[in-house]
């Protein structure tokens, strides 16, 4: 009788199990080792520059305006009240030109006020000076009355000298000769020393009065130069820039004095003043050439001026213009300058991205030689400029390297340009 058969153990099964989780591990392995695809950047999007030996020019860039070189504040001499306006902003103007005029009655009240204290200056010295001549020709006709007395009594000594010699004449009106004689003589003295004085302190007298009326000279001119400048003039030749603070001013408006009322520009004698940044300023220096770019052409330049204190961040530098500007250029335009700091002879340099700074280590994608690969080299930088860096280590001459922001593959080494 034939036995029942066992089933045989499902060995196959379980081996092919095992061989499958071995592959699934090392699939895995595998994989884990593998390194991730590089991403794909549009090569039109990846702005490139190749590295170049030779000579590299320092440029700071900074924006500004034009500015007149001159300007003519005219401010009001006095309060009072716009009645008319002549002139408006941006008209040739002429030294004697009416810009516009004010009124203030007080002015006027003053001006007349002063002429009156003025006449009645020079009236009393008139009169003091009658009254001195008069006295000192009084004087002098008691001078010459007393003299004539002396003389005469002089005389008159002579004869009583011989008649006393000769015992015809008393003692007594000898002697009383004698008096008369001296007291002629002392009196002759006393009106000289009085003439003397008198005629010594006319001047004194006359001066102090002549001082009086000089003083009251000044303030009647004064008076009359604040009436005066009720028309406010240009007071020299040029351009109009604008009215007021606020570039007008309206009829019947009151000003105070010392309030800007216009300012007049020279449209030919512009200058540059740039904004640059403080951390750059200091290799800026007077007499460094300058581009100004003011969008219509290239005018060259000269800094003549840096600003000893930074605001906002931006220290000021002015330059200087050539006189014959392009005929787009007017005060207040916006312009961007370029210092030239310095020249750089036999520098590897290529073009700057904008996170590169002096003397920093940054990292710059190069292209591989088949052109459609770029990988991450670390870059020392020397001296930089507005558009261009030195490059001291990381790269050689003829390398290309992509300038654009690639911050957002930061985590990658390797790009691919597609």
């Amino acid at each position: 009788m034939d036995k029942p058969r066992a089933n045989p153990p499902k060995k196959r099964g379980k081996l092919y199990a095992a061989l499958a989780i071995v592959g699934a591990v090392i699939i895995t392995l595998g994989l884990s080792q593998l390194k991730p695809a590089p991403p794909s950047v549009d090569s039109e999007l990846a702005w490139r520059d190749t590295v170049q030996q030779g000579e590299m020019i320092r440029q700071i860039r900074g924006p500004g305006t034009l500015v007149p070189e001159q300007i003519q504040i005219i401010s009001a001499l006095t309060s009072g009240r716009v009645v008319e306006v002549l002139v408006e902003p941006g008209t040739t103007v002429e030294a004697n030109t009416i810009l516009l005029r004010l009124t203030n009655p007080d002015v006027e009240l003053q001006l007349l006020e002063a002429d009156r204290s003025l006449t009645s200056a020079r009236s009393s010295l008139a009169q003091l000076s009658a009254s001195l001549e008069s006295q000192r020709l009084a004087l002098l006709g008691a001078v010459a009355t007393i003299e004539s007395q002396f003389n005469d009594a002089v005389r008159q000594d002579k004869v009583n000298e011989q008649l006393n010699a000769q015992n015809l004449i008393t003692r007594n009106e000898y002697l009383l000769a004698k008096d008369r004689l001296k007291e002629l003589g002392d009196r002759l003295d006393v009106e000289r020393k009085r003439l003397d004085l008198q005629t010594g302190t006319i001047e004194n007298q006359l001066e102090a009065q002549r001082d009086e009326v000089t003083k009251l000279e000044q303030i009647v001119r004064f008076r009359r130069n604040e009436l005066n400048s009720m028309n406010v003039g240009a007071g020299t030749s040029g351009v109009l820039q604008s009215l007021g603070t606020t570039g007008r001013i309206e009829i019947g408006q009151y000003v105070q004095a010392g309030t800007e009322l216009a300012r007049v520009v020279q449209p030919g004698r512009l200058k540059a003043v740039l904004r640059i940044p403080e951390t750059q300023v200091v290799d800026v220096a007077v007499g460094q050439d300058v581009e100004v770019d003011i969008r219509n052409g290239i005018i060259p330049g000269r800094v003549v001026r840096i600003d000893p204190a930074a605001q906002t961040g931006t220290v000021g530098v002015d330059v200087s213009l050539p006189n014959n500007l392009p005929a787009g250029a007017r005060p207040d335009l916006s312009v961007d300058g370029r210092i030239i700091v310095d020249k750089l002879e036999d520098v590897l340099h290529v073009g700057r991205p904008n996170h590169a700074n002096a003397n920093a280590t940054i990292g710059l994608f190069r292209l591989e030689a088949d052109g459609r690969t770029a990988v991450r080299v670390s870059i020392q930088v020397g001296a930089v400029s507005v558009n261009e860096m030195e490059v001291r280590s990381g790269l050689r001459q003829g390398d290309v390297v992509i300038l654009a922001d690639m911050s957002q593959y930061d985590s990658y080494e390797r790009i691919r340009l597609r």
